[in-house]
Formats: structure tokens, sequence, C-alpha cells
């Protein structure tokens, strides 16, 4: 047997690589990137938030088993079964990381915290996904890289921007002529949107899941619709992400030089992580292996493998943190030429 193919840990890499590579994207259109911890924290909780989906779909079983028509059949599940269940525990997650919020903290956390969210959610489904279906994982992963890691991940970003929009009031550009309808309307589309897309992204791959039998032309426009609606809720996503970001965008030449900087450690900091993460999975797989199969001898030469990702993974996430703590002074010592503010004269 091929010593990759033995255990999931191309698996484990193909699933979560996709998550922390858009979650470098996203931090890095931040300007000011927040606390590192809480991004690793949403990242973790929203991967851990899979557990609570049976707790919330539970309420919505019996409805689901009302309808008789097929075709409303699959849009109570895609809403009630699907959509609402996997919405909640994401804003749940940002909602409880950006609870405790900095004084004057950047609106761009709390979108990074709802990407990040997003993210830990869709890698740990993707590596779910990928290990049920080992035999096609590599077309799988590459599927569900391109499209369903990023529109979790910008399911994530949308409410994570509509509340920061709803705490900011019109500060963020919201309608200046009716604050109040302003407010209560970004509150609400903070479950609303994303909800509505995840449903309208779902509805037709169930459709296509459960009825084999529709014809070419029908399964070419639902696929179609599910596509259109994957690719168009990652583009808003970043239209919001744009628009929350655009009224902190670095205006100096040390401003973008710190910019910089901040981007080239936190691309450290996500490969650490990830290498971390990806080594921890290699273990524990390896472990799993050892204690089911009989033959054990692939998976004690795979577990130092993941020690040795475990300790690089450790290393880059402490020399980073060094590196930001020694230089932070230096860097707040001329905090006004990297202020994105304009100078007064």
């Amino acid at each position: 047997m091929n010593l990759l193919a033995s255990l999931p840990t191309v698996i484990g890499t193909a699933a979560v690589a996709p998550a922390l590579l858009i979650l470098w994207l996203v931090i890095a259109a931040d300007e000011r990137p927040g606390p590192a911890p809480r991004i690793w924290t949403a990242f973790l909780l929203g991967a851990a938030s899979i557990s609570l989906l049976g707790v919330i779909r539970a309420p919505f079983l019996r409805l689901l088993a009302t309808p008789e028509n097929p075709w409303i059949v699959q849009a109570m599940h895609s809403l009630f079964g699907v959509a609402l269940p996997e919405e909640a525990v994401k804003i749940l997650v940002i909602l409880a990381v950006s609870a405790r919020r900095r004084p004057f903290a950047d609106p761009m956390d709390t979108v990074v915290y709802g990407a990040a969210a997003g993210l830990g959610f869709a890698a740990y489904e993707n590596l779910a996904y990928l290990v049920q279906h080992a035999e096609m994982w590599r077309a799988l992963a590459a599927l569900r890289s391109v499209l369903t890691v990023p529109f979790h991940g910008a399911l994530g970003v949308i409410a994570g921007a509509y509340l920061a929009i709803a705490r900011s009031g019109t500060a963020l550009g919201a309608h200046r002529h009716n604050r109040d309808w302003a407010r209560i309307s970004s509150w609400m589309l903070v479950l609303l949107a994303p909800l509505g897309l995840h449903a309208a992204f779902d509805y037709p791959l169930l459709t296509l899941q459960r009825a084999p039998d529709i014809d070419s032309t029908t399964r070419l426009i639902l696929g179609s619709a599910s596509v259109l609606t994957g690719f168009s809720s990652i583009a808003f996503a970043i239209r919001l992400v744009r628009r929350v970001g655009r009224h902190h965008a670095p205006r100096t030449d040390l401003a973008r030089q710190r910019l910089g900087q901040l981007r080239r450690m936190w691309a450290l900091l996500v490969v650490g992580g990830g290498a971390g993460f990806i080594g921890l999975v290699f273990v524990l797989t390896s472990i799993h292996h050892w204690l089911v199969n009989p033959d054990r001898n692939v998976s004690l030469v795979l577990i130092p493998i993941g020690l040795v990702s475990i300790l690089i993974g450790i290393a880059l996430l402490v020399v980073t943190t060094a590196i930001y703590i020694l230089g932070r002074n230096r860097m707040r010592g001329t905090a006004r030429g990297f202020s994105s503010a304009p100078s007064q004269g």
C-alpha cells in the first residue's frame, strides 16, 4: 500500500490548507490585524461548532417531516435543516469572540473573526467529507477548495461585516438619513444574509442529490444556479470587506511599510498554525490507524513526522510572536507616521 494512501494525512492537509490560505487573504486585507489568539480561537471554535448542529436542528425535525411535496421538502431541509443551524453556530462563535472588544477596536476585526469562524467550520467539514469519500478525495478536495470552502468563509465574512456595520452605525457608510432603520436592518442581515445565500446554494444541490432521475437540462440549470450563488456570495463578501476596510486604508509610506511587515508576520503565523494543526492531525490519525490496523509499522514511522510538523508550527508561532512583541514598542514610537488618518498640519 502507498505510504501516503495508508493514512488520511495528505487528505487532512488538502482539507485544511485552503481554509488557512483564504484566512490569510482576509487578514492581509486588514491594516491592523486583530489579536492572534482571538483569530485562532474563532477558527477552532468554528470547527468545534459543528458539534452543536444537532441541538439547533432538533426543534425543526418535526417541521421538516410535514410537507409531502418533494420540492417543498428540499426547500425546508435546505433552509431549516442545513442553512439555519450552520449559520447560527457560526454567528454564535463570532459574537462570543468579539463580545469583549478592545477600546476603539477596528471594525475589520469582526470581519476577520467571521472569516475565521466560517473557515474553521469549513476546514472540519472538509476533512469529514474527504475522509468519508477517501476513494475520490483528490477530485473532491479540488472542487471544495475552489467553491465550498471559500463559500463558508464568505458567509462568515458577511455575518461579521454586517455585525461591524450594525455596531458602527453610519460610520461605515450606512444610510445616514434613517439611522435607526439602518442599524436594525444591519442586525437583521447578520443572520438573514448568510442564511438566504446558504439556503439558495444548498437547495439545487440537495435536489440533485435526492432526485437522480431529473432530466439533464434541469440538472444543468440546478447545478449552474448553485455555482452562481456560491461565487456571487464570495464576490459580495469581497465587496463588504472593501467597504469596511477602505475606511482604514493606509495613506502614508510608513503606514504601508508597517502593513507589509504585519502581513509577513501573519503569513508566518498562518503557516505555523497550519503546520501545527496538520501535524496534530498526522499524529492522531496515525495513532488511530496503529490501534485499528494489524500492520502497525507505517504508523510508527509517520508519528515522528507529525511531531516534527507540530514542533515546526510551534517554533514559527513563538518566533513570530517574539518578533512582534519585541518590535511593538518601536512601531508604536512612530505611530503618527503609521496612522491611516491624514496628518494634522
